[in-house]
């Protein structure tokens, strides 16, 4: 029985699943990057940025089982280029950003899509509310750098952005485009 154990032992290692390696590690250029959204409100598009974010990239197109990302975004850092506007988006009825400071995109999960497109299946957290959102983006990478741009939709009531007299769609639309460039290096 003892010279069987290590044969049992042996099978198992080698019929475990195979743990990817992480994938390697990317900084964000934030003076080149950004995130943009494209809101609606009485049918003209009002477009907008948030001035402040960071992210932990791991990618490797080579190594989708490996990569990562976390992208931490900044509430209070919204603006539109209109005063009154940028005064009201981290007030309690959209962003309430005294309460709730940070939006989070977190994604480990990746598919190729096509020739440098993927699309990054993750999760998106605004005002303490967490749901299953799908990224799709390309990527272009030369040696060291990297640059990638995706595009999104997303339903602001998910997240209860928009409470009060802005809960409902007549003045404000409930879907709202995120643009995404960011420009990192290895």
């Amino acid at each position: 029985m003892r010279s069987l154990v290590p044969v049992l032992f042996a099978t198992a290692l080698l019929s475990a699943p195979a743990v990817a390696a992480p994938a390697p590690n990317w900084t964000l250029d934030k003076a080149t990057s950004k995130i943009g959204f494209v809101a609606s409100m009485n049918g003209q598009a009002i477009p907008g940025s948030f001035r402040r974010f960071d992210t932990r990239i791991a990618f490797d197109p080579a190594n989708l089982a490996g990569s990562s990302v976390v992208a931490v975004i900044d509430t209070g850092s919204a603006a539109t280029g209109d005063a009154t506007r940028d005064e009201s988006l981290p007030g309690e009825d959209w962003f309430s950003a005294k309460a709730f400071p940070r939006a989070t995109f977190k994604a480990s999960q990746f598919n190729a899509i096509g020739p440098n497109r993927y699309v990054a299946n993750g999760t998106l957290t605004i005002r303490n509310t967490t749901r299953p959102v799908s990224l799709p983006f390309q990527l272009a990478v030369d040696g060291r750098q990297a640059r990638m741009r995706g595009s999104l939709t997303l339903d602001r009531r998910w997240f209860g952005v928009g409470q009060g007299q802005f809960a409902g769609t007549e003045a404000v639309a409930a879907n709202v485009r995120v643009d995404l460039v960011v420009n990192a290096t290895r």
